[in-house]
């Protein structure tokens, strides 16, 4: 089973995920960017978002697939992945392997997504480089929030500005995961 958190930056993806880890200690985190951040180093990506190399697309899904099937455990991925065609084309694949997914969206006002963009630091010895990132992030608040209505028809809306460990409760409560496994 994958459980995919999803939502707009700033939304408490990786907090959630933090959250689940302790709780679902069999569950492998499997963060996508990290494919992102290697291809960079490999090949040009010209919108400057690597998701728009098919081969990125590829690679999350083909890996998401061998970490299920090679090691027999569920894995939780936070990503935020809203284009409706990328979405497609992940989750198409990973159910095409006979894998389960479970889609949940953090919904999250602006303000508050603001916000937490702001109070976070990505690059805290490259002042110039950190205040692109937050602008990077928030310039993509607004397709992530006008996304939602395009997502899969079995995505699970939660409220984002619940606590990480509301939220951690709903997810397990949906994925069927007792306390504690």
């Amino acid at each position: 089973m994958i459980v995919w958190v999803n939502g707009a930056f700033g939304s408490g993806k990786s907090t959630l995920v933090d959250e689940l880890r302790p709780r679902w200690s069999e569950a492998l985190v499997y963060d996508p960017e990290m494919v992102g951040y290697v291809l960079r180093e490999i090949v040009e990506v010209p919108t400057g978002d690597f998701q728009d190399l098919r081969l990125w697309r590829r690679q999350v899904a083909d890996l998401a697939v061998g970490l299920v099937e090679e090691y027999r455990r569920s894995v939780l991925v936070p990503m935020t992945l809203v284009s409706p065609g990328y979405v497609g084309e992940i989750f198409d694949a990973l159910k095409e392997a006979g894998i389960t997914v479970h889609h949940f969206f953090l919904k999250v006002s602006r303000e508050v997504l603001e916000k937490r963009i702001d109070g976070r630091s990505f690059t805290p010895d490259d002042p110039e480089q950190d205040e692109r990132v937050r602008r990077w992030c928030k310039d993509r608040i607004e397709p992530c929030m006008a996304a939602a209505g395009t997502l899969p028809s079995d995505t699970v809306f939660l409220d984002g500005e619940l606590s990480p460990q509301e939220l951690a409760d709903q997810v397990l409560n949906r994925v069927g995961v007792g306390p504690g496994r």
